[in-house]
């Protein structure tokens, strides 16, 4: 059996192997990889846009991000941290378009306002405390905030819809959010790459087997599903973006760093508008507080959606119980994922999270007019007949060791790479694919580390991001300048 030898092999065609991808061609054109993904065609997965909310996230709305502790305290870090992540992200996209590697940016990335919206006189506190503090910061200077019932019909007018003005209701807003388009993203980032010849993509193609050789490479078997021919591929570094898979091909690996790690799927659904006359009346993402015991891929949001071109409005997620770890796998997917050295890790956070899977069971069990009562809380006059329910994308929520609780679970994204950087792979989910650019960049340093200190990949990587090596958290004046950039080339003012 001949076997293919490559550079880099990317396994899973969604938005994190593109953009990893992207970033290596960019940064050594003549680097020999290969993208093998096990459906027909790539990123329909959680990349694909019903499978996902299509939020840019950057903390302007996501109440999640800024949690209060047992004395009332708001921390801001994480929201300041992912708003700096997000930015690199759109560094990046503005660069390819300029290139004219990415299209036109409606075609993957669309202007949307991010609110967050609270009721009840506890929440109104806390909102109006939230955006104080945020607002101190340049990353959020530009966040408004208002308990006004005009300035909110203005704002949002199909939420509100015969509320009264004694009902005490609140809002943020950033104008300049986004929603994007991320499986149109990751097949335009792939359309370009097979414009180069050093790049390849197998699609129907399995991963079943890995195993490192004594020169530190790594011999891949694969199979194809179509003609069920088997091959091999040797590649010098392997890359993990399989999403709710990569967990099963890194215990597959064998590396110690992946000791330890179990996964826990969540499923997802969408209430979908079918009424264009309500579609129409809002543009914008509208998120609420999650209910006590929910994770936070669960936070309740009104969402306006351009999704191949064409808007539509959502609202959920409504989360649910699964075994499957992707949406098109195998009910035994959590089954086969326990193994002796991360049971310790899945009995530890399952005995300390047992709220949470009672709280998804009843989720999964609720009748369509329990879902939409829950949607009235957003938009008070929805009815029944103008919305069905649609199934979203699996997130497998990262299950680690710990050593007060044996095991817990972690809401987020992951590397988890070799010691000696030949392998990598990103576990979890939010909020994933908007920080895409930032972890990918991650594993560049981990696995590549020698090359990016050179001068030629650091002069390269700062022409497509400038703020690289800087902090776009602790210098204001670049942040203006990356931002203003960004913003013009994306339409997003």
């Amino acid at each position: 059996m001949t076997v293919d030898k490559v550079d880099v092999l990317l396994v899973g065609g969604g938005v994190m192997s593109a953009t990893l991808a992207t970033l290596l061609n960019e940064l050594a054109p003549l680097m020999h990889m290969t993208m093998v993904e096990r459906l027909p065609s790539i990123a329909t997965e959680s990349t694909d846009a019903w499978n996902n909310a299509g939020t840019g996230h950057a903390g302007y709305c996501e109440l999640n991000y800024t949690p209060t502790d047992d004395a009332g305290n708001i921390s801001i870090n994480r929201a300041l941290a992912i708003n700096a992540s997000f930015e690199v992200s759109l560094q990046l996209w503005a660069s390819l378009v300029e290139k004219n590697a990415l299209p036109a940016p409606a075609k993957f990335i669309n202007k949307t306002p991010h609110l967050s919206f609270v009721w009840g006189e506890e929440n109104v506190a806390f909102l109006r405390k939230r955006h104080r503090l945020l607002q101190e910061h340049p990353l959020f200077k530009d966040m408004e905030f208002s308990d006004d019932t005009t300035k909110l019909t203005e704002w949002m007018p199909l939420m509100m819809q015969q509320r009264t003005d004694n009902e005490k209701v609140a809002a943020t807003r950033v104008s300049y959010g986004s929603d994007i388009d991320f499986g149109s993203l990751t097949r335009e980032l792939v359309k370009h790459l097979q414009q180069t010849p050093s790049f390849q993509l197998n699609v129907s193609t399995e991963v079943t087997g890995l195993k490192q050789l004594d020169n530190g490479r790594w011999l891949v078997n694969i199979k194809d599903l179509t003609t069920k021919k088997q091959k091999k591929i040797e590649a010098g570094f392997v890359f993990l973006g399989a999403g709710g898979g990569a967990l099963k091909l890194l215990q597959k690996s064998g590396i110690p760093e992946s000791q330890g790690y179990g996964g826990f799927p969540v499923s997802g659904q969408w209430l979908v508008c079918n009424n264009p006359d309500i579609i129409k009346q809002h543009n914008s993402k509208v998120y609420g507080k999650a209910a006590i015991g929910a994770p936070p891929m669960s936070v309740p949001h009104l969402d306006t959606r351009i999704i191949n071109g064409k808007p539509a409005l959502l609202f959920g997620p409504y989360a649910g119980f699964t075994t499957k770890f992707l949406k098109k796998g195998s009910y035994l997917d959590l089954f086969k994922s326990v193994k002796p050295n991360n049971l310790k890790s899945l009995l530890g956070a399952g005995r300390h999270n047992m709220d949470l899977t009672r709280y998804l069971i009843g989720e999964a069990l609720q009748k369509h007019s329990s879902r939409v009562t829950t949607l009235r809380e957003f938009y008070p006059l929805a009815a029944d007949a103008d919305w069905h329910l649609e199934s979203a994308g699996k997130r497998v929520q990262i299950i680690k060791q710990c050593d007060e609780k044996g095991g817990k679970l972690e809401f987020g994204t992951e590397i988890v790479a070799a010691k000696d950087g030949s392998i990598a792979g990103l576990l979890g989910a939010s909020p994933g694919a908007s920080v895409s650019v930032q972890a990918m960049i991650n594993v560049i340093e981990r696995c590549f580390s020698d090359k990016i200190k050179t001068e030629q990949w650091r002069s390269r990587i700062k022409a497509l991001i400038p703020s690289y090596g800087e902090s776009l958290i602790d210098d204001s004046q670049l942040l203006a300048q990356v931002r203003n950039r960004t913003l013009q080339v994306l339409n997003l003012r």
